[in-house]
């Protein structure tokens, strides 16, 4: 179980995360290149630009972890951030969140995941720490 230290220590990376993101498309990006071996399929990204002319821009990026699904949207230079608790496969609560505690609420689930993950343990350390990408 996470102490108060824990919580603190959360909000400090996802703080710091976002001061070396200078804008929501490098932060965006930046979890992706993290995440992206560590999650798999579980990590789903779309480009701007649609099918023909799809674009490098990042247009939304979608996480599931357990029973967890962690949405961002960008909206021009701000992004729409939420999180999706499912039960049987059915999406039983939305909270909308800013992205602050949308960030901490991630970096919780994916500590958690790390206490039995190497490999997202190693993810979870390079997003902290701003080890390679």
């Amino acid at each position: 179980m996470a102490g108060p230290d824990d919580s603190l220590d959360l909000a400090l990376a996802a703080a710091t995360l976002r001061s070396n993101a200078p804008d929501v498309q490098a932060l965006v990006k930046a979890l992706c290149a993290q995440l992206g071996d560590t999650l798999g399929d579980r990590l789903r990204v779309e480009h701007a630009g649609g099918r023909r002319r799809r674009s490098e821009e990042i247009a939304a990026l979608h996480i599931t972890l357990g029973a967890d699904a962690f949405d961002a949207v960008i909206e021009g230079s701000s992004l729409r951030c939420q999180l999706a608790h499912t039960s049987g496969g059915i999406r039983i609560r939305t909270e909308t969140l800013d992205t602050d505690a949308w960030l901490v609420r991630l970096l919780g689930a994916l500590s958690a995941e790390a206490a039995h993950s190497e490999s997202t343990r190693r993810a979870l350390e390079n997003i902290v720490i701003g080890g390679p990408s």
